[in-house]
C-alpha cells in the first residue's frame, strides 16, 4: 500500500560515483519526536520513582529536616547527641588522609547535612514500618462481632460443607480432615510458612500459574469475562466516532497510569488503601500460549493498537508529531479501516479462532508457523499492541421493544462473538459495534475484574462528560489528512495452519453455541431500599440467590462468591462460601408455609450476619480456599497424596457468583444524570451443570444481573433461574414491610 512508504526512514541507490543517500526529513522528524516522547516518559517515571521512593515523606521534607538541624547547630544546640561531632572527626581524618584541607565551617555544614539526611531516612523507615503495622490490623472490620473464632481453616471448611452433605458423607470427610490435621497438614503448613517469609504473597503467583496459565482449555467462555456499555445511553450512532472518543479515553487512562497519577483505591468508608499491583500489566500485555503452560508477555510501552474488521488486521499508530492522536484523528483512522475495500488474505479472517480454542494446538501452531518472516512481524504487531480493537459488524445493546433478547445477544457477543473476531489472549479487546455501542472482553490471568472495571468507569465517564460529540455525531475537532493510513498486516498462512484454525473454530463454536444467557436490569428496588432495612446489599442478593437456586433445583449447592484480598500486597481473590447452615435454614423457612414472617425475618438476619462475617474473614486473609489450594500445591511438589485435599479441590462450584463494584461513584452523578447507569458485566458458567451469576448495584434503585448456564445441561435454564431470582428478591424485601405492618 502507498502509505507504507511513509514509514521508510531513508533510501539509497548505488551510482558510478558511489552511494547516493537520500534522507527523509519527515521520517527523521518523527524519529526525533518519538525519542523526545520516550525521554519525557522516562523523566516522569524517574521523578515519580523519587517521590514514591521516599514515601510517606516528600523530597521537600529533606530540606526541612536539614535546615532544622543546621538551625539548631548555629544556635549552639547539638540535636545529634554527639553524632555530628563524630562525623566531623571522621571527615577530618578522611580529608587529611587524602591530602586535602577543609575549613572548620565547611566540615560543620557537611556534618550537619549528613546527619540531617540520616535522620530523614530513619524517620522514613520508622513511618513506613508504623504504617505497615497499622494497615496490617484488620480487627476494626470485626468490631461488631467481638473476637474471632479460634477454629482452624480445616474446621471452617467442614462447617461450610455440612449443609451440603449427607450425614455419612460428612462423617467420612470429618475423619479425613482430622487425619490431615495431625499427619500431613503440619508438614505442608511448614513449607507454606517458609514461602510466606520469602515471597511477597504466598498465594498469588501459584494462583496465577496453576489456575490460569496452566489451564489447557479454551479461554473463551471458560476464563475471559466482559463489560457492557451504559444501559440506556447511546451518545452517537457513528461507529468510528464512538471508537475515536473511547480509544482516546483509554489512552488518557494509560497515560495517567504511566505517570503514576491514579490514586490508590480505598476500602469503602475507610482510609485503608488497597494494593495496586494488578494495574501494572493492564496495557501492552498478551498471554502467550505454551504446550504445558502459558506465559504473560508485558512490554514497557507500545505506540500502536491492533484493529480487526471484516477479517482484516490493521496496525494503527497512536502518536503523530510527538503527541497523542486526538479523538477526531482516531475516528478518521477507524473510518479509513471501515472504508477499506480489501479482502482478507488466505487464513487471515478466522485467525483469532486459535486464541478461542484449546491452548496446545495454538501453541504448536504458533511455534511452527509464526516464528519467522511476515507472520512473526504481524503477530508481534498484535501481541505487542497497547490493546486490541474489534470494529464489529453487528448492532447490539438494550432495546426497549425486546429487552430480554437484545441483552442476551449483547452479552453473548461480548463473551465470545463469532469466536474469531476477538483476540482472547490480549489483556483486553475493546469492541465497537456498528450502531455505536461498545464493550470489552478481558483476559483473566493478569488481573481481576475490579481492575478492568476501574478503567471502564473512567472510559465511559470521560466519553460522556468530558470529550463529548459534535451535533452531527462526530468527535469534536478536525480530521488531519497528514496522518499516515493504518497499515494492513500481512500474513502467509499455509494450508496446514488453516486446518488447525478451522478445527479450533469448530470446537469454539460448539462451546459458544452452548452458552445460555439471561441479562436483565432489576428495577423493582435497589440498594437504597435494602440499606433502609439495615442489612448488607451484598448479603441480601446472595441470600436471594440461595432461595432462587433452591426453588430452581430443589436442593442446595456449593456456592462461590469472589472476594478481593487486596488489603494484602499483591493480593487477588478469596472465596466466600455463601451456602451456609444459616442460609439453608432461612431458605427452608421461606418455602415452608407454616413459618411466620417474624421467624423468617429472624433467620434472614442471622444468615445475613453470617455472610458478612465470612466476607470479612475472606478479605482479611482468613478465608479457607486459597490456603487449602496452596497446601495442595505443596503436596504435589513433595509428591505426597492427600485424600482430604484432593476431595476439597475436586468439588464443583455449581453456583459461581461475583459482584462488580462501583469504584468511582463521583464520575457519575446519578442524581443529576439518572439515565447514565451501567449494565455491569458477566462471565460464563463455571460448572457444566451450574450457573454463573454476576451483578452490579447501580446507584440506589437498580441492580443489573447477568446469568449464564449451558443449554446442554438438562438441569439448568438461565431464564428460569432469572425469574426465580426476581421473585426471591421481591419475597425477601416484602418480609420487612410485612414485619413493620405487624408491629403497627
Amino acid at each position: 500500500m502507498a502509505e507504507a512508504h511513509q514509514a521508510v526512514a531513508f533510501q539509497f541507490t548505488v551510482t558510478p560515483d558511489g552511494i547516493d543517500l537520500r534522507l527523509s526529513h519527515e521520517a527523521l522528524k518523527q524519529i526525533y519526536l518519538s525519542g523526545l516522547h520516550s525521554w519525557k516518559k522516562k523523566f516522569i517515571r524517574f521523578k515519580n520513582g523519587i517521590i514514591t521512593g521516599v514515601y510517606p515523606a516528600s523530597p521537600s521534607s529533606w530540606l526541612i529536616v536539614v535546615v532544622g538541624v543546621m538551625s539548631t547547630m548555629y544556635a549552639k544546640i547539638d540535636p545529634s547527641l554527639g553524632i555530628i561531632a563524630k562525623i566531623n572527626r571522621t571527615l577530618d581524618t578522611t580529608v587529611q588522609g587524602c591530602g586535602h584541607c577543609m575549613s572548620s565551617q565547611t566540615k560543620n555544614v557537611v556534618s550537619g547535612i549528613l546527619f540531617g539526611t540520616g535522620l530523614w531516612v530513619a524517620l522514613i523507615v520508622t513511618m513506613r514500618y508504623s504504617l505497615k503495622v497499622l494497615l496490617s490490623y484488620h480487627g476494626w472490620m470485626f468490631a461488631q462481632h467481638g473476637k474471632m473464632s479460634r477454629a482452624t481453616k480445616i474446621w471452617m471448611y467442614l462447617e461450610s460443607v455440612k449443609p451440603l452433605m449427607k450425614e455419612s458423607d460428612f462423617k467420612r470427610m470429618t475423619v479425613l480432615a482430622e487425619d490431615f490435621a495431625v499427619s500431613l497438614g503440619p508438614k505442608l503448613q511448614w513449607y507454606l510458612k517458609l514461602k510466606s517469609w520469602w515471597a511477597t504473597n504466598y498465594v498469588s503467583d501459584w494462583w496465577e500459574e496453576y489456575i490460569y496459565l496452566r489451564g489447557r482449555g479454551p479461554l473463551m467462555v471458560n476464563s475471559n469475562y466482559y463489560a457492557m456499555d451504559l444501559l440506556y445511553i447511546l451518545p452517537t450512532q457513528i461507529q468510528a466516532a464512538r471508537a475515536g472518543n473511547a480509544i482516546h479515553a483509554i489512552l488518557l487512562y494509560r497515560r495517567r497510569l504511566d505517570r503514576e497519577e491514579i490514586k490508590p483505591i480505598f476500602l469503602l468508608g475507610s482510609t485503608v488503601p488497597l494494593c495496586s499491583a494488578q494495574w501494572e500489566r493492564m496495557f501492552n500485555t498478551s498471554r502467550i500460549p505454551g504446550e504445558e503452560t502459558d506465559t504473560i508477555q508485558h512490554i514497557r510501552d507500545s505506540k500502536h493498537i491492533a484493529v480487526f474488521h471484516k477479517g482484516r488486521y490493521f496496525k494503527v499508530w497512536l502518536y503523530h508529531d510527538g503527541r497523542l492522536l486526538t479523538p477526531r484523528e482516531i475516528e478518521q483512522q477507524m473510518q479509513r479501516i471501515l472504508d477499506d475495500p480489501s479482502e482478507p488474505q488466505p487464513g487471515e479472517a478466522k485467525l483469532a479462532a486459535l486464541t478461542a480454542g484449546e491452548r496446545v494446538p495454538w501453541a504448536k501452531c504458533r511455534q511452527a508457523y509464526f516464528g519467522r518472516g511476515k507472520n512473526k512481524q504481524s503477530l508481534d504487531a498484535v501481541e505487542k499492541a497497547a490493546f486490541f480493537v474489534t470494529l464489529d459488524e453487528t448492532e447490539q445493546g438494550y432495546r426497549k421493544e425486546d429487552p430480554d433478547a437484545s441483552m442476551d445477544s449483547y452479552a453473548k457477543s461480548l463473551l465470545h462473538g463469532r469466536c474469531f473476531d476477538r483476540w482472547f489472549d490480549k489483556s483486553f479487546t475493546f469492541i465497537v459495534f456498528k450502531n455505536g455501542k461498545i464493550g470489552m472482553n478481558a483476559e483473566h490471568s493478569w488481573a481481576d475484574a475490579p481492575i478492568v472495571a476501574h478503567l471502564w468507569e473512567y472510559v465511559l465517564a470521560t466519553d460522556s462528560f468530558q470529550l463529548g460529540y459534535a451535533e452531527d455525531g462526530h468527535c469534536k475537532g478536525d480530521p488531519n489528512p497528514n496522518i499516515p493510513y493504518p497499515t494492513r498486516l500481512q500474513w502467509d498462512i499455509p494450508e496446514e495452519c488453516q486446518e488447525v484454525i478451522e478445527t479450533s473454530l469448530n470446537s469454539a463454536n460448539i462451546l459458544a453455541n452452548d452458552v445460555d444467557f439471561y441479562s436483565f436490569p432489576f428495577h423493582t428496588f435497589g440498594k437504597g431500599l435494602i440499606k433502609k432495612c439495615r442489612t448488607s446489599p451484598d448479603a441480601f442478593v446472595q441470600l436471594a440467590l440461595q432461595l432462587a437456586h433452591y426453588q430452581d433445583m430443589g436442593k442446595f449447592c456449593l456456592t462461590y462468591e469472589a472476594s478481593m484480598t487486596r488489603l494484602f500486597r499483591e493480593g487477588r481473590t478469596e472465596t466466600v462460601r455463601s451456602c451456609t447452615t444459616e442460609s439453608c435454614n432461612f431458605v427452608l423457612a421461606m418455602v415452608d408455609p407454616t413459618q411466620t414472617v417474624e421467624q423468617r425475618l429472624k433467620l434472614f438476619k442471622i444468615a445475613s450476619e453470617k455472610h458478612q462475617h465470612l466476607y470479612r474473614l475472606a478479605m482479611t486473609g482468613s478465608g479457607i480456599d486459597r490456603h487449602l489450594f496452596c497446601l495442595y500445591v505443596v503436596s504435589k511438589y513433595l509428591a505426597v497424596d492427600s485424600p482430604f485435599l484432593k476431595e476439597v479441590l475436586s468439588e464443583p462450584w455449581r453456583l459461581s457468583t461475583s459482584q462488580t463494584p462501583q469504584q468511582q461513584v463521583e464520575l457519575f452523578d446519578l442524581e443529576r444524570n439518572p439515565e447514565y447507569v451501567s449494565s455491569g458485566g458477566g462471565f460464563g458458567p463455571v460448572a457444566d451443570d451450574g450457573y454463573g451469576v454476576s451483578y452490579i448495584l447501580v446507584g440506589e434503585n437498580l441492580i443489573s444481573f447477568h446469568i449464564s448456564s449451558k443449554f446442554s445441561s438438562p438441569e439448568t435454564d438461565s431464564h428460569r433461574f432469572g425469574k426465580y431470582l426476581k421473585q426471591a428478591m421481591t419475597d425477601i424485601i416484602s418480609l420487612f414491610g410485612s414485619s413493620a405492618n405487624s408491629r403497627k
